[in-house]
């Protein structure tokens, strides 16, 4: 297992390398594989890099019939609410990448459910023994991952629960879905996007193994890349470089 740190120089590189990367990642994967398992993220970030991805992915060599879609984390609002990530993420993929239904996983919605726990009891049997193949995150500026937060009772490295029902979130809206940090955990790659300086103290703190955030917790079987813009990556020594 290694971990690379990718130095760019504004938010939208970072944009632009990961969507060429995971492009060209999937396309590779996708000559061997008869499924690849990818786990998407929100954010601004991720959101633009959906933008770029569907772009790139236009005329390319991708088999979006051998792609299966699933969230690390979930808002836990009603299904039509534009605030959930599946539905940020769709929107933009969906430009030019057809995707069906049922391969795309999304966590179930508020909708005549009881509360986040049913809901990620649902997503937890549906995701079974899943390893991803790549799974996609971004930090928050206080260390989180997923729906993952710093002195939080969603924050517990070695649950035993896949996934969970997030109460009293620490940033709106207040309940959410979200993996856990051991089934993040259990994938091949992990992919971190961060942009800003906001950003740099918690990312500083998480590659510098900082366990008291969640983000110092999360890393891919094989291996972790963390794709950094200018300001995100202030606060790291000149070793962490990089470039593609």
């Amino acid at each position: 297992m290694y971990t690379r740190v990718v130095r760019l120089e504004t938010a939208a590189d970072v944009s632009r390398v990961v969507a060429a990367q995971l492009l060209a990642k999937i396309i590779e994967l996708q000559r061997t594989q008869d499924t690849v398992h990818l786990c998407l993220t929100g954010g601004n970030a991720a959101n633009a890099m959906y933008e770029q991805f569907a772009e790139l992915a236009d005329g390319s060599a991708l088999d979006a019939s051998k792609l299966q879609l699933w969230w690390g984390n979930e808002h836990f609002v009603p299904t039509t609410d534009p605030a959930r990530n599946s539905l940020q993420a769709i929107s933009r993929l969906a430009r030019t990448v057809s995707i069906k239904s049922a391969d795309t996983h999304m966590m179930a919605a508020k909708d005549g459910r009881k509360d986040s726990q049913e809901s990620a009891a649902e997503y937890e049997e549906e995701l079974g023994d899943t390893r991803f193949d790549i799974t996609l995150l971004g930090i928050g500026n206080d260390g989180h991952v997923a729906s993952i937060f710093p002195g939080h009772p969603s924050f517990d490295p070695t649950t035993s629960r896949a996934v969970i029902g997030v109460e009293d979130s620490p940033m709106a809206p207040s309940e959410r879905i979200s993996l856990t940090i051991p089934t993040l955990n259990r994938g091949a790659e992990m992919w971190i996007m961060a942009a800003g300086a906001a950003k740099a103290d918690a990312v500083r703190r998480s590659l510098e193994g900082d366990e008291s955030i969640p983000a110092a917790h999360v890393r891919g079987r094989n291996a972790t890349l963390w794709f950094l813009d200018a300001a995100a990556s202030a606060g790291l020594p000149a070793q962490y470089t990089c470039t593609f």
